[in-house]
C-alpha cells in the first residue's frame, strides 16, 4: 500500500510508517498534517490507480534546518568573488494513515522511549570506627600510559656542492 502524493512542490512515493523530509510546513512539532494533493494509490501490488477522494495524513516529528550549502560567485580577472551560505528549513514528517474509497491504511504506532531510571549509588565497604583504609584515601589512579608510537627514521644527509675554491682554481687554468 502507497501513494504518490507531492508536497513542497516535490512528488514523494509514501507508505504508512515511512518519516521524510518535506519543505517547511506551517505547523508546529507534535501536530497532523494532511496532504490533499494525492497524484496516485495502490493498494495491491502491480495495481494503480488516480488519486481521487484520497487522504494522506501525517504526524509533525521534528522541524529543523538542513546542512549548510555554500553559494559562492566568482568573475574571473575581475577581483571579484561572493561567498555566502544556506541552509534550507525542513519539516520531518511520519505517515500514519492512508485513506481512501472506505479503507484505512494505518501505521504501526512508535514505542514510547523509556526513560533512564537514576543509578544506585555504590555501597562502600564499612569500617572500624576512628579508622580509615589509609589504601583506599591516599591512593591517586595512575595516569594510563600512552602506547609509544615509532619515531621517524633520521632523514639522510644531503650531498654538499664542491667548495667555491677547488671550483675557481679549475677555471683559471
Amino acid at each position: 500500500m502507497y501513494a504518490v502524493i507531492r508536497a513542497g512542490g516535490k512528488q514523494y512515493r509514501v507508505a504508512p510508517g515511512d518519516v521524510l523530509r518535506i519543505e517547511k510546513l506551517p505547523a508546529n512539532q507534535g501536530d497532523t498534517v494532511e496532504f490533499n494533493d494525492v497524484l496516485a494509490v495502490s493498494a495491491e501490488e502491480g495495481k494503480i490507480g488516480p488519486g481521487a477522494d484520497v487522504v494522506v495524513s501525517g504526524r509533525v516529528m521534528e522541524i529543523g534546518r538542513g546542512d549548510k550549502i555554500l553559494v559562492f560567485h566568482y568573475k574571473r580577472k575581475k577581483q571579484y568573488k561572493k561567498i555566502y551560505g544556506h541552509r534550507q528549513p525542513y519539516t520531518q514528517v511520519r505517515i500514519t494513515e492512508i485513506a481512501f474509497d472506505g479503507q484505512r491504511y494505518t501505521a504501526p504506532e512508535l514505542p514510547e522511549p523509556k526513560k533512564k531510571e537514576a543509578a544506585p549509588e555504590p555501597v562502600e565497604p564499612e569500617t572500624a570506627e576512628g579508622q580509615e583504609p589509609a589504601a583506599e584515601k591516599h591512593a591517586k589512579a595512575a595516569p594510563a600510559k600512552k602506547a609509544a608510537g615509532k619515531k621517524a627514521a633520521p632523514k639522510k644527509a644531503a650531498k654538499k656542492a664542491p667548495a667555491k675554491k677547488a671550483a675557481a682554481k679549475k677555471k683559471k687554468k
